[in-house]
């Protein structure tokens, strides 16, 4: 596996003032693996604790929260002594233990040459529950399932990555062109959650792959009758049966009748927040106007939600690999469903969930709005190469904003404001949507 955010934690290690550090993800996305990795690659020693796998380690933190005798205990356990200089420590599943979270602030306080890392698949649950936790004694980083960069460097390689982060508009692509689209049909197909990619790796079949994503599924399933209230379970688990039908509008907006007949929006809040919290969903809200800041100008009642992964997507919606694996049918399947969750996926590992929508009335629709430094961008996402602007077409007159992007399956091209981008190309450099020397 390949894991970018391993970067980011060798920053943070490397970072002369530090706190504990709290990896944020929903389940099955690769938080262990990553900590692990980090540890062993960064580290002399890794101390890893699982609380919700070994419940009597909460132990260690009952009484008093003193740095000192949680190590001492702590090294009880490791059978060694925890070496502050060499040792990384491993909280995993830390929302089982809420004094260990509490504990965070006494490390950053009183001992922070420890380095702690801790991973939790439902802290936001944790902490929407009430649990006590150290507001400004903990540095956050958040987990998603591998994009397609991540995908391409395992099942392409690394060469081809760097080759295509300086793509340039006059750079020929045709040579890479039908590699890459076969590539990103793939992804499509399997998604980015390291379980379903390590499988297709080691197998490269696709109905093994759809084993492990269904046993992902049931994992999530499970968790919505162990971890959720039980007044709200039955709501969770038919907003979340009905993210197939919500994505296959034309209009993507979320509609609460297609949850169940006759729901209403007050009914269904606490479900969707607690999805939200556990990370298996994504809310994307409506902007009345694209100026700065936009979160400014977000209507909080008009929102469209979108699944944790493409992969997991697909079965959601009942769709086999096999039906979809020749020609370009899972770009343009459910109108573009997949096509559009996969970009929300790429825009939220950069822009950290501040992305929305615009809509002019019923006449237009644009897909994505994002900032970028005093930029708003409008973005319209196209499953192929057949693509008409209309929307994009309305907000430009309205706005007339400096730059504008459209993501299908078109080469890099610019006319005028707008910008065609691969949808192949969205983790290069470029797409960080900074085309103003182009302009």
């Amino acid at each position: 596996m390949y894991r970018k955010l391993i970067k980011e934690l060798a920053q943070w290690k490397l970072r002369a003032k530090h706190n504990p550090l709290i990896l944020q993800g929903a389940r099955q996305v690769g938080k262990t693996w990553l900590l692990k990795e980090f540890g062993k690659v960064y580290y002399e020693d890794v101390c890893y604790l699982n609380f919700e796998r070994t419940p009597h380690l909460s132990d260690v933190f009952e009484g008093e929260l003193s740095p000192q005798k949680i190590v001492e205990q702590l090294s009880v356990f490791h059978r060694r002594k925890i070496d502050s200089q060499k040792c990384l420590l491993i909280f995993d599943e830390v929302q089982e233990c809420p004094r260990a979270l509490t504990s965070l602030k006494y490390f950053s306080e009183e001992a922070p040459e420890y380095d702690i890392c801790c991973a939790g698949s439902l802290l936001g649950v944790a902490l929407h529950k009430g649990t006590s936790f150290p507001v400004g004694k903990v540095d956050f980083l958040t987990l998603y399932p591998m994009d397609f960069e991540e995908f391409l460097m395992v099942y392409e390689s690394e060469q081809l990555v760097q080759f295509l982060h300086h793509v340039q508009f006059d750079t020929n692509l045709n040579p890479y062109r039908e590699k890459l689209e076969s590539a990103l049909k793939l992804y499509f197909i399997i998604g980015g959650m390291p379980g379903a990619v390590q499988k297709y790796l080691d197998t490269h079949d696709l109905e093994l792959v759809n084993d492990v994503l269904y046993f992902i599924l049931q994992t999530y399933q499970n968790d919505f009758s162990k971890h959720a209230e039980k007044r709200i379970v039955e709501k969770i688990r038919y907003v979340w049966n009905s993210l197939p039908s919500q994505l296959s509008k034309e209009n993507k907006k979320f509609v609460y009748g297609l949850v169940r007949e006759g729901a209403r929006a007050r009914e269904y809040e606490d479900a969707i927040l607690w999805l939200k919290d556990t990370g298996l969903i994504t809310a994307v809200h409506r902007i009345t106007k694209p100026a700065l800041p936009l979160s400014a100008y977000s209507d909080l009642s008009d929102f469209k939600i979108y699944a944790l992964d493409v992969g997991l997507l697909r079965v959601l919606s009942g769709l086999s690999a096999q039906t979809i694996v020749n020609g370009n049918a899972v770009f343009e399947e459910f109108k573009g469903a997949f096509t559009e969750q996969f970009v929300l996926q790429e825009l939220r590992t950069k822009h950290n969930n501040q992305i929305y929508y615009w809509t002019s009335g019923n006449s237009a629709e644009v897909d994505f709005i994002i900032a970028n430094a005093n930029n708003v961008i409008p973005i319209e996402v196209k499953a192929t190469v057949s693509v008409q602007a209309k929307s994009l077409k309305v907000y430009n007159q309205k706005y007339a904003p400096q730059q504008m992007l459209r993501f299908s399956l078109l080469p890099p091209c610019v006319h005028d404001n707008l910008i065609d981008w691969p949808l192949y190309l969205l983790f290069t450099s470029k797409a960080n949507y900074n085309f103003s020397n182009v302009l």
